[in-house]
């Protein structure tokens, strides 16, 4: 990811998101990619979320943020 400089991927197989909707049981295949950066963004992260939701064509994709103190 040239914007951040890295990026790191866990991947771990088979992680699997599973949620029921009535009576059907849905399933996804999960990988959480995690960036760290000094400040968020949030009008990047939204469009970016939007472009990856569009791109994969999924109706909702999460992107969390969560503050760290580095020790």
């Amino acid at each position: 990811m040239k914007k951040f400089g890295g990026v790191t991927v866990f991947h771990s197989s088979p992680a699997e998101g599973i949620w029921k909707e009535g009576a059907q049981v849905s399933r996804d295949a999960i990988i959480v990619f995690e960036v760290m950066a000094a400040e968020l963004g949030r009008e990047w992260w939204t469009a970016y979320r939007r472009d990856l939701e569009a791109r994969f064509r999924q109706e909702k994709m999460i992107v969390r943020a969560t503050s760290i103190e580095q020790l």
